[in-house]
């Protein structure tokens, strides 16, 4: 109980009891207001839903699973602002003074999520995004095949969801069509993307076409029925699935694919940077506040990545003098990428190192957590036909109900180029305890409504992730000097991030320019850098959301600390942060303030 209610209490004691029917007027207050907002959060997730099917799926909710959603129309968009605007006004009727503590927070995040669907959803913004629907990194291209494959979110268990698939089919070639008509506005606008992206673009198609109808991903569900479908019915699917192929999907990636090699490429922008844009400016200063949730701008963020950089680098330097390495660390750094013991021997060998790390986690994880997640955690590599222009790894939520487990991707392309001094910071931070615990105690937890459970913003996603990484010293996991140089090189690389996403966004960096830069204050191999640098061309800003997440959950986990002394439990301290989904950052600072305020 907070200081000022315990005092509060006692004034109203001192001049008589308060009366039964005061108090239960009170919480009848709390429990009206209470009940408002959350009607108000499930009618909003209820209809977004419906706007939204794909999202319904990846929670395992199969209402709408015959429908793919639309996400590029001008009506899709119009409606998604009209939403949130209503949702802000029935938000104002809402007296928060009479909310709990859950329910406040909850009030804070939901107005604050509308406000930026608006902003976002406004002439100004969309006129510089939605006529560039894909790159390499994002879009249905990317998505969609290993989604449909039978080994991704959609379900293939009944021979309604093989029909499901064939309906989400035809929406999806719908949609391929769609994204030209979008590339040929920005064509008339000006905006456009890059040729690097576009390029590559072309790159993901031809090798999606070169592949025949019976080893494509889509061909796959028909290669595994389960026994409940009959014979008659596989028949039937096995050349519907073909037919669809062959005549639906590959020839929508070729007039894609013909377009923006004929026709866009040669108008493509040679820049890679957002200042290179038609509006550019003003697209990278909403990213920043997006993904980073806080009021920052692009000087004062490359600042922080250069001195962070420079902190990291120093540490860098210990561990190599601890190794007894002669030489400079630029010439460590070629040490690790080139000598054949930090080289994987295998895929195979690869994906039980990082069996091994997961079970080694699995028996330090509670010093550090109240609370364990119910879904599992399965491990695997990317596959062939997306591992070329994949990140190093990534994380694909499970179901709240545990039926699908969580999955830890990790990128075998390459071999070569890869090291092994990063496979332990890796796993903690796409696996456990990073990724796959924060969404799924968010998922899993269902006192919270829906937008908090399954929403998010990046800055608190991987800020978290990346903090998680340096839990490894506490649990004795980077005993190693290498495997603790694999963390500080990790770090390394999102505090470079900060430096060269602004670079090239703000200070028309060039890409040749931002790989150097990553090769010279890391151990990368060039393929990941070059991957690195692409991603950042793509999708600018995210890549902002990691340190400067991370950060501030350090900073705020040093307060604690420094305030509690003995009485800081890190287990507490855990559960606070985790306890209430992913949070913006403005937001999370007040909920562990208030609860040092509660501990002390």
């Amino acid at each position: 109980m907070k200081l000022r209610t315990i005092l509060w209490l006692g004034a109203i004691a001192s001049i008589g009891t308060i009366h039964p029917a005061y108090a239960n007027a009170q919480q009848e207050a709390v429990q009206s207001e209470d009940m408002k907002l959350r009607a108000l959060f499930a009618a909003d997730d209820e209809a977004t839903l419906k706007r939204n099917p794909l999202n319904a799926l990846f929670r395992g909710d199969l209402r709408y699973a015959d429908q793919l959603g639309d996400f590029i129309s001008d009506e899709y968009f119009a409606k998604e602002k009209a939403a949130a605007e209503e949702n802000l006004i029935a938000l104002n009727a809402i007296d928060r003074s009479k909310l709990g503590s859950v329910e406040a927070i909850a009030y804070d995040v939901f107005k604050r999520t509308q406000m930026n669907a608006i902003k976002g959803l406004s002439d100004e913004i969309l006129d510089l995004t939605v006529v560039r629907p894909v790159n390499h990194f994002t879009g249905l291209h990317t998505f969609y095949p290993t989604f449909s494959s039978g080994k991704g979110i959609a379900p293939f268990k009944t021979k309604t969801d093989y029909d499901n698939n064939l309906k989400r089919h035809k929406r999806f070639i719908e949609l391929i069509d769609a994204s030209i008509v979008r590339f040929r506005e920005g064509m008339d606008s000006g905006v456009l993307e890059t040729e690097l992206t576009i390029k590559n673009v072309i790159e993901q198609l031809n090798t999606q076409l070169a592949q025949s109808v019976e080893t494509s991903p889509y061909y796959g569900p028909v290669t595994n029925f389960p026994e409940t479908i009959s014979e008659t019915d596989k028949t039937r699917l096995t050349k519907e699935y073909s037919a669809i192929i062959s005549e639906g999907i590959y020839p929508a990636y070729e007039r894609l694919r013909n377009f923006l090699r004929d026709e866009y490429l040669p108008v493509a922008r040679k820049g890679v940077g957002l200042s290179y844009m038609k509006g550019g400016d003003i697209l990278y200063e909403y990213l920043i506040e997006q993904t980073t949730t806080l009021p920052l701008k692009a000087d004062d963020i490359h600042n922080i990545g250069l001195s962070e950089v420079a902190r990291i680098t120093a540490n860098m330097e210990e561990i190599k003098k601890e190794v007894g390495f002669e030489g400079t660390l630029k010439e460590f750094f070629n040490h690790i990428r080139t000598d054949d013991q930090f080289k994987p021997k295998s895929r195979e060998g690869l994906t039980q190192r990082y069996y091994d790390v997961g079970k080694l986690v699995d028996a330090k994880i509670s010093e550090q957590f109240k609370v364990l997640p119910k879904s599992g955690l399965e491990i695997k590599p990317y596959e062939p036909f997306r591992e070329k222009f994949s990140a190093g790894g990534s994380y694909q939520p499970g179901t709240p109900d545990g039926s699908r487990a969580g999955t830890f991707y990790f990128n075998a392309y390459d071999l070569p180029s890869r090291t092994t001094p990063g496979i332990t910071t890796l796993y903690l931070h796409e696996g456990a305890p990073g990724h796959h615990f924060q969404i799924s105690l968010a998922q899993e937890n269902e006192a919270l409504p829906a937008f908090m459970r399954f929403g998010g913003n990046t800055a608190y996603v991987e800020g978290w992730a990346l903090y998680a990484e340096t839990l490894g010293y506490d649990m004795q996991l980077l005993d190693d000097p290498y495997q603790r140089f694999g963390q500080l090189d990790d770090e390394m690389l999102r505090a470079m991030r900060l430096v060269v996403d602004t670079g090239l966004h703000s200070k028309k960096w060039t890409r040749e320019q931002a790989i150097q830069y990553m090769l010279d204050n890391s151990s990368m191999g060039e393929t990941p850098a070059t991957s690195e640098v692409e991603r950042y061309i793509a999708i600018p800003s995210q890549a902002l959301a990691y340190k400067i997440g991370a950060l501030t959950i350090q900073r705020l986990k040093k307060e604690a600390q420094d305030t509690l002394g003995d009485k800081f439990d890190v287990r507490e301290f855990h559960d606070q942060v985790l306890g209430t989904g992913a949070l913006p950052l403005s937001v999370l600072e007040s909920k562990i303030r208030n609860w040092v305020t509660t501990q002390q």
